[in-house]
């Protein structure tokens, strides 16, 4: 018997809607990921009740002395898994991880070079609908217009000219190795500060399938959400010199007291993430975007960039036409998640749609491969991603063959369980 379904049916009723919607389905969303049933327990524990306001030693309240062990812990790990000299990991989410860097080293109106969001970039670094964006002064570099990847030198000639106070490197929607030596060198030549997002990517760094940016620039951000397979949440890791400002900046300049339960399943992540199996897994989550990838390319659809090197394929959609226009990316989106695989709309290269409209798909394989599933799986799963966008090019009105898809589908998810000690 479930205390939620007795206190609160309605909400029940929606969570166990969504936990059928996992298991039916193929999650292909590049920044999801399926957590563990000991980081969801970890999230789900008493932890929650209590106000931990400060750092551990420092706290503001009393009755902190086992979250103080669970935060060194956190702490600790992080440090080990990725070779930091110091972490911080009360950010609640790498959005305001990133915010907590500006704030520790930028000034109001200060000038930060970045990726544009419209070419694999974030919001958080410096769109001008984010609150980065309102508050720096912003350069953005991009991809080059031919091959669709970073043009290092064209970025070092940017920076000499703009001189900015920090660089940026990492993405969302990037699918090639970023170089984040080659990032610090051109930081290091115009006297900026260089900052690495690896949100998207911190779990192929973790697991060794990703060159690391940890102890190369100056300070690194991530999510713990996404390939890590953790909570979701931030944290940032840096070298002992930054770390007083690190930490001033997110406690007490940018939030107030942590989430613990949170930070539970954060250690607890970190912990997972540094057992010899967590290598294995962050292997196969880029051979099962490759493979996927192959077969994309095979089925006569466009990838920018043409190909992958890590979780994530983007699909350059406008080659597939419909009575004259291309198909969007929220056609796609929508088309495909009535076949029961959820991928998201993207911005590409050259862009010419709105950011709710878009020419791009991107897909990831984070979720899939936590489920078991390998290349193989992949390639059968590019083959209905393809047979889907097909039809609905033929006739949009047709819905026949999405639904013998998303048949295919559920049979298929069946055979990879989700969680099947909760009922």
């Amino acid at each position: 018997m479930s205390y939620l379904s007795d206190t609160d049916p309605e909400i029940f009723n929606l969570i166990e809607k969504e936990r059928m919607r996992q298991i039916n389905g193929l999650e292909l969303i590049a920044s999801e990921n399926v957590v563990s049933k000991a980081v969801l327990e970890a999230v789900g524990s008493i932890m929650t009740n209590k106000y931990a306001e400060g750092y551990p030693g420092k706290r503001y309240y009393g009755g902190c002395e086992f979250h103080d062990m669970v935060e060194n812990l956190a702490r600790d790990r992080l440090c080990e898994l990725f070779g930091a000299e110091h972490a911080n990991v009360q950010a609640v989410s790498g959005s305001q991880a990133n915010q907590a860097v500006y704030f520790a080293f930028m000034q109001h109106k200060d000038l930060m070079m970045s990726q544009d969001l419209s070419q694999g970039g974030h919001l958080s670094h410096g769109s001008p609908v984010n609150i980065t964006g309102k508050w720096y002064s912003v350069s953005h570099y991009g991809v080059d217009s031919e091959t669709e990847t970073l043009d290092y030198a064209q970025i070092a000639d940017q920076a000499r000219k703009e001189k900015p106070k920090m660089i940026v490197c990492g993405a969302s929607a990037y699918p090639r190795i970023i170089d984040f030596k080659a990032f610090k060198e051109i930081a290091e030549e115009v006297g900026a500060y260089c900052m690495a997002d690896i949100a998207h990517i911190a779990g192929l760094v973790a697991g060794g399938a990703h060159p690391t940016s940890v102890g190369v620039v100056d300070i690194t951000t991530t999510t713990t959400h996404k390939t890590l397979r953790g909570p979701r949440g931030g944290a940032i890791m840096c070298g002992e010199e930054n770390a007083q400002a690190i930490d001033k900046s997110v406690f007490p300049g940018m939030q107030g007291g942590p989430l613990m339960h949170v930070i539970a399943g954060k250690a607890v992540c970190f912990h997972e993430a540094l057992q010899p199996s967590f290598k294995e897994y962050a292997k196969q989550i880029v051979k099962n975007s490759k493979a996927m990838a192959e077969v994309l390319i095979e089925e006569g659809l466009d990838l920018v960039s043409g190909g992958t090197d890590n979780h994530l394929i983007l699909l350059d959609l406008t080659n597939l036409s419909t009575n004259g226009d291309h198909l969007t990316g929220l056609e796609a989106e929508t088309y495909l998640g009535e076949a029961g695989i959820t991928v998201n709309k993207n911005t590409i290269p050259r862009e010419k749609l709105s950011p709710f409209v878009t020419s791009g798909l991107r897909i990831g394989t984070p979720a899939v491969t936590s489920r078991g599933m390998k290349e193989d799986e992949m390639k059968q799963i590019g083959h209905w991603i393809a047979r889907v966008l097909k039809d609905v090019c033929k006739n949009k009105n047709s819905k026949a063959e999405i639904s013998e898809v998303k048949k295919e589908v559920e049979a298929f998810a069946s055979k990879y369980t989700l969680y099947p000690e909760v009922s």
